[in-house]
Formats: structure tokens, C-alpha cells, sequence
């Protein structure tokens, strides 16, 4: 079962003030490079997996897109990219990933953004969207890096200081559930090895075209407390690929 946590008011309203939800894609410390990873929209039936306050969704229509479809489990990440969605070919249904209706051969793209890591089963997500898509379609998607997931806590040890000294990286191969706190709330994802990424995308008939590990945006090193830790490990995958 999906987990939404983002129903919680005192979690959305911290998850509300962080950068990449007031500012958008320009406060994502990976737009700058998940943007290059990005097809061409022009005329494209999209579909958005956990489209949270829809940035991505928007994105879309205003480069071409001729229809955009964003589900989310959350009542109040919907409520939110309505309030900030004025097209009409933008669509949002509350819903979670493993509820949507699949039919085949509905999209052109199918985009995600740090939603799967929520989900047990990446296979059960490849296969939906095998199906939706049609051939040569692109499904273009980020998670957190299996290193951040590995050991759970997802967080550094630190010294007597409380200077941070490295990051943990334990039960790599043991995919399983994994608890961590997230904006002083209990999460629930799913760690998975780079393998199950991506060799479950080639075993449902995907061809992977480019996978980056992203840097953090160069312009916010400086101006984001904490930015230059993430030059020390990865956090999140970015991953495009093509239906054969």
C-alpha cells in the first residue's frame, strides 16, 4: 500500500515551505540537470506518476504538450497544483500509482519525480508503463539514489562537534522497506540496488538512453545551507528511457 504521509497538515505545511515547493523547478537542486533529460513535449499525451503541486505537469503543457495527466495519492499536493494550473489540457486525478487504469498505448511520455521510492515494486510500475505507452514513447523518471536508501536513516554520523563525518552505506543488497525521518515525520520507502533500476527497465522492453547521477546546481552551493554535503555522495537518479 502506498503511504501518504503528505495528508498530514503539519507535514505538508513544512513540505510547503521548502524551496521546490515555493519556487518551483528552479528550487529543485536537480532541475538543472533532469531538465536535459527531458523529450520533446510538442503535440505528446503526458502522463505525470505522484505529480505532487503539479511543477512538472505545467512544464509540459507549456512546451507543447497536447494533454497532461497528474495523479497523486495526496488530496492536498492535488488541491495545490490546481490552485497553480491554468490550462485546460492539464488534467489531476487523486489517486495513487498502483490504482491508475494503465490502458494501452495512451501516452507519448510518462514522467516521475522522486515518487517510486514510495513504491515496493518497481517491476509493477515498469510493467504499467510498458503498457500506456506506445512504441518509441518516452518514460523519463528520478529517485533517490540506492546509496541515500541503502542504510535508512539517511543521515550522516557525525563527530562530538556535530560536524558531519561521512555517510552510512549498509544492507545495500537487502531490498526491503526502510524507515527514516523526513521533516520530523516517520517515512516508509523501499531501498532497491542500481541492478533492479535498471535491469527491470531492459526486462520490460525498455531501451536506456542516458542515467545521471546529478551534482547539485552549481548557483545554489553557496545560498542553500547544507548544499555542498551533497557533493559528497549522490542523492537521487536520474534515469530516460524509450519504449522499444
Amino acid at each position: 500500500m502506498e503511504e501518504n504521509k503528505y495528508d498530514n497538515s503539519a507535514f505538508f505545511e513544512q513540505y510547503s515551505q521548502m524551496d521546490r515547493s515555493i519556487k518551483g523547478l528552479a528550487g529543485a537542486g536537480e532541475w538543472h540537470a533532469f531538465e536535459k533529460l527531458m523529450p520533446d513535449f510538442k503535440d505528446k499525451r503526458v502522463l505525470d506518476l505522484g505529480c505532487g503541486f503539479g511543477w512538472h505537469c505545467i512544464y509540459a503543457e507549456e512546451h507543447g504538450a497536447s494533454s497532461v495527466i497528474g495523479i497523486d495519492l495526496s488530496e492536498k499536493m492535488i488541491a495545490e497544483a490546481k490552485k497553480k494550473t491554468t490550462s485546460s489540457r492539464i488534467q489531476y486525478s487523486q489517486q495513487g500509482i498502483g490504482e491508475f487504469d494503465y490502458s494501452k498505448n495512451q501516452f507519448d511520455v510518462v514522467l516521475s519525480s522522486l515518487a517510486f521510492h514510495y513504491l515496493e515494486s518497481f517491476e509493477e510500475i515498469c510493467r504499467h508503463v510498458a503498457n500506456c505507452l506506445v512504441t518509441g514513447g518516452d518514460f523519463v523518471f528520478s529517485v533517490e539514489h540506492p546509496i541515500f536508501t541503502a542504510e535508512g536513516r539517511q543521515d550522516w554520523t557525525y563527530d562530538e562537534a556535530g560536524n558531519s563525518l561521512n555517510w552510512p552505506v549498509d544492507r545495500y543488497f537487502m531490498e526491503s522497506q526502510r524507515t527514516s525521518i523526513f521533516l520530523g515525520e516517520e517515512v516508509v520507502k523501499y531501498h532497491k540496488t542500481m541492478t533492479t533500476y535498471l535491469n527491470t527497465l531492459l526486462l520490460n522492453g525498455f531501451e536506456i538512453t542516458q542515467i545521471v547521477e546529478p551534482l547539485p546546481d552549481e548557483r545554489m552551493l553557496d545560498t542553500v545551507p547544507g548544499m555542498r554535503d551533497e557533493l559528497r555522495r549522490p542523492m537521487m537518479l536520474l534515469i530516460a528511457a524509450k519504449k522499444k
